[in-house]
This record gives structure tokens, C-alpha cells and sequence, in this order.
């Protein structure tokens, strides 16, 4: 981020915004294989220049790893079962195809959510997992932070619970100064500011925007302000 910026020679923003996860053309394109909605490869990389395949790494995982990424990313209850039907699944035939996880998925989930596929928290918990979404998010907002002028904000849209634990905690760990042992004599004024500050709440789809765009219904927008750094300095060298 910081190297395409200087090749422009930009080195502080106003702002940056973080619209995170899956765009709807990927989704809409079968050949990328996102959607279970559309029979096409059973890819889901975002770079397709490189790493492994969905349909690769479900043909040779073991089912233990299976199971606590669906588990872990997908925060699916039938993890368990969801697996070991993979596993039986890939027995027979190799997957290649999104129908293919589709339709195990379907029979190895007891129940679904209403309005929700059965699938859809396994095909989340792939994606998430082959393209490491929240490594990536983690070493990205340290350094969106880093580039914002005083008074710039950072915006955040995720579509995801993991994904926006990360937001929050992040935000919240930049949003407390330093916190010193009781007692300790040093001087508030001597004490950094925090890097950021939290603007408002976060802000979820009205129930009109999720009618005209039901992929709007899991989004969450968190905003935070770059506060000014204290003047270089300042309250300094007065001390014993």
C-alpha cells in the first residue's frame, strides 16, 4: 500500500476504506468457483496466478484439519460431520467441481438457516482459509493506519463475525495510550496519545438496503479517526 503510494508520490491520506471479502462479480462469475449457486471449478483463489486450489487442498487434507477450518472460519456446528463426509466424498471421486462440495455439504448438514444455503459456511471457511483473509486484514490495517494524516479516517466494511473481532480489537488497541503502573511519576501531558480514536458505532444494512441488496445483510462498517501526534517536546525537559 505504502509502495504504490510513493510510486505517486503520496505519503498521508485523508482516508482509506477496507471493503473486505468476496466482490459480487467473483461471486457472479462460475469459472472462479465462489459461489455454490453456480456449477464451475472448484478454485476459489483470489490470485488465480497462484497457491493451491479449493479442490486441491479438500482432496488432500487430512479431515481433522478439515474440520477445524470449517469450524474455525465457517464457525459451522456440523463441522465435524461436514468433514467426515468430505472425506468419504473424495474417496469415491476427486472434487472438482462447486456442485460437487455443494451437494455433500448439503447432506451432511442436519439443518440450515433460514434463507441460507447449507453450504454456505463451508464455502466461506474455504475461502477464508486458502486465501488467508485474516492474516491479510491483520497486516493490513496496521499500515492503512500509518499512512493517515491527522484527522484522517479509516473505514472498514466486513461481512464477516472473524473479520470484524479483528476490526474491533484493532481499533480498540490503537485507541488506548499507553497505560502506565499507578504511581508512576510522569505527567499526562507526557504520555503519547492514543494513534486513533473510535467515530461512533459501528453501522449495520438498514432493513430497506439488505431488500435491495441482500449481500448487505452480514456487512458492518467501523470508522476511526488518526488523532494528532503531541507537539515534539512538549512538557518535556522540566522534570528532576
Amino acid at each position: 500500500m505504502a509502495r504504490q503510494l510513493a510510486a505517486r508520490g503520496i505519503t498521508k491520506v485523508a482516508g482509506v476504506l477496507l471493503d473486505l471479502g468476496v466482490s459480487s462479480p467473483q461471486l457472479d462469475e462460475a469459472g472462479r468457483g465462489f459461489s455454490f449457486a453456480r456449477e464451475g471449478p472448484l478454485d476459489m483463489r483470489m490470485d488465480t496466478s497462484r497457491g493451491e486450489t479449493a479442490a486441491g487442498w479438500l482432496n488432500r487434507a487430512d479431515e481433522e484439519e478439515i474440520r477445524e477450518v470449517i469450524r474455525t472460519y465457517g464457525e459451522e456446528r456440523f463441522a465435524k460431520a461436514v468433514a467426515a463426509a468430505i472425506v468419504d466424498a473424495r474417496s469415491v471421486e476427486p472434487f472438482r467441481t462447486t456442485r460437487q462440495l455443494a451437494e455433500v455439504v448439503g447432506r451432511a448438514v442436519r439443518t440450515r438457516e433460514p434463507g441460507q444455503h447449507p453450504a454456505t459456511r463451508t464455502f466461506q471457511a474455504v475461502r477464508i482459509h486458502l486465501n488467508q483473509e485474516l492474516e491479510e486484514l491483520e497486516v493490513t490495517l496496521p499500515q492503512a493506519a500509518a499512512l493517515l494524516e491527522p484527522g484522517g479516517r479509516l473505514a472498514v466494511i466486513s461481512f464477516h463475525s472473524l473479520e470484524d473481532r479483528v476490526v474491533k480489537g484493532f481499533i480498540r488497541a490503537r485507541s488506548t495510550g499507553d497505560t502506565l503502573p499507578k504511581g508512576v511519576p510522569v505527567r499526562a501531558k507526557d504520555i503519547p496519545p492514543a494513534e486513533l480514536k473510535p467515530i461512533g458505532k459501528a453501522v449495520k444494512a438498514s432493513e430497506a438496503e439488505v431488500r435491495r441488496n441482500p449481500r448487505a445483510r452480514s456487512a458492518v462498517l467501523r470508522v476511526a479517526e488518526k488523532n494528532a501526534p503531541s507537539p515534539v517536546g512538549e512538557g518535556r525537559g522540566e522534570g528532576r
